[in-house]
C-alpha cells in the first residue's frame, strides 16, 4: 500500500509544481489541501495533471480548507491517513502584510499551529516538512549569507509570522517528538506565478511597453538583489529531504533538535540585472524608472542572502541556471498571451 503524503497550498504557485515533481518521481498518493483563494488556483493542478495518464491522476485528491480553522473530524477524515506532511501553505506578499498584519498572523501562526495540532495526533506520521523563508533573517548585509541556526531579525509582518511559525514547529518537536524538517528558500520562480510578483510583472510591463519600476536606495545609489532558484529545482530538494536520513545537526546549531536546511542558489541578481534578463529574451528594449521603496513601502529589505553549504555538504545542489529559467518562462508567458 502506498504512502499517502499531505501537501498544504497544492494550488498555489510552488505548490502545483511541487505536485507535478512528486507525481513524476515518487510513489505517493497525494491529499491537496488549499483554501482556493487568489493565491491557489485549481486551474494551476488541472494544467500540471494534464500531463499524466489518468492511473496517476488518480493518486490525486484535493480537499478545501482554511488552516486558520483546525482539521476537525470531517476534514480529517477527507484527508484520510496521512504519513508526510509538506507545509507550503502561507500568506506571502510583504507589501500586503504591512497593510493587514493580523491576516498574516492568523494564516501563517495560527494556521501552522492548528496543521501541528493536526499532525501530532496522527498515528503513522513519518516526516513533517515546515517551508519557511529566508526573509525570516532580515536584510542581509556585507555579503555575508545567513546559515540555518543564525538569529532571526523579520522586517516586516510577513517575515516575523513565518519565523514565529518556525519557532513553534521547533517547540512541537522538542514538546511531542514530531519527526520536523524546516526549509528557508530564496526567491523563487517558475511558470504560473502570480502576476503581481517581480518577473510576470515586469515581463507584462515590457510586453506592453510600459516602464518597470526599480527599487534603489537614493541615499548609496545600490539596487536591491534577490538569489533567484526555479520552481523545478525546490521541488527537486524537498524530494530529497523526504528521503534523506535525519542528519547531525552542525555545531551551528548549538544544541537544537529540529533540522534545518537552506534550499540555496548563487544566482544573485539585483533587480535591473533581472528586468534586462527578461527584455533581452524577450527582444525588446527596457524602459525603467528607479525609485526608492523606503519613502512609500516600509518593511522593504534590498538584500537577502542564505548559504546551502550543509544542504550541498549532504549531496543536493540545484540544476537550473537563472539565465536558462527565465528565458523559459519568457517563452511560456509571451506564449501564454498570444494565444490568449
Amino acid at each position: 500500500m502506498r504512502q499517502k503524503l499531505l501537501l498544504t497550498g497544492g494550488a498555489g504557485f510552488i505548490g502545483h509544481h511541487v505536485l507535478a515533481h512528486l507525481l513524476r518521481h515518487t510513489d505517493y498518493d497525494i491529499c491537496c489541501l488549499d483554501r482556493l483563494d487568489f493565491s491557489g488556483d485549481l486551474n494551476r493542478i488541472k494544467t500540471i495533471l494534464n500531463a499524466f495518464d489518468d492511473e496517476t491522476k488518480k493518486r490525486v485528491s484535493i480537499v478545501h480548507h482554511d488552516l486558520k480553522s483546525e482539521l476537525n473530524g470531517y476534514v480529517a477524515d477527507r484527508v484520510g491517513d496521512i504519513n508526510v506532511i509538506l507545509h507550503l501553505a502561507a500568506g506571502s506578499h510583504v507589501t500586503r502584510s504591512v497593510e493587514f498584519p493580523v491576516e498574516f498572523i492568523n494564516d501563517n501562526v495560527i494556521g501552522t499551529t492548528n496543521l501541528l495540532e493536526y499532525a501530532r495526533k496522527l498515528p503513522n506520521l513519518d516526516r513533517m516538512i515546515y517551508f519557511s523563508t529566508d526573509e525570516v533573517f532580515g536584510p542581509a548585509v556585507d555579503d555575508v549569507p545567513f546559515t540555518e541556526w543564525d538569529r532571526f531579525n523579520p522586517c516586516n509582518p510577513y517575515s516575523a509570522s513565518k519565523a514565529a511559525a518556525e519557532d513553534i514547529c521547533i517547540a512541537y518537536e522538542n514538546t511531542y517528538n514530531l519527526p520536523i524538517f524546516i526549509t528557508h528558500t530564496m526567491n523563487v520562480y517558475g511558470e504560473r506565478q502570480s502576476p503581481e510578483k517581480y518577473i510576470p510583472m515586469i515581463i507584462r510591463k515590457i510586453y506592453d511597453d510600459e516602464k518597470v519600476t526599480i527599487h534603489h536606495d537614493s541615499k548609496t545609489g545600490a539596487i536591491g538583489s534577490r538569489c533567484y532558484l526555479h520552481t523545478t529545482d525546490v521541488a527537486d530538494a524537498l524530494c530529497f529531504l523526504l528521503k534523506l536520513e535525519r542528519p547531525e545537526l552542525p555545531a551551528g546549531s548549538r544544541g537544537g533538535r529540529c533540522p534545518k536546511f537552506n534550499i540555496s542558489s548563487n544566482d544573485e541578481l539585483d533587480n535591473l540585472q533581472v528586468a534586462q534578463l527578461v527584455a533581452k529574451a524577450m527582444g525588446k528594449e527596457l524602459r525603467y524608472d528607479l525609485v526608492d521603496p523606503n519613502i512609500d513601502r516600509p518593511g522593504h529589505d534590498f538584500r537577502y542572502s542564505i548559504s546551502g553549504d550543509y544542504l550541498r555538504s549532504l549531496g543536493w545542489a540545484k540544476k537550473i541556471n537563472v539565465d536558462e529559467g527565465i528565458s523559459d518562462i519568457v517563452r511560456s508567458t509571451v506564449g501564454s498571451y498570444e494565444n490568449g
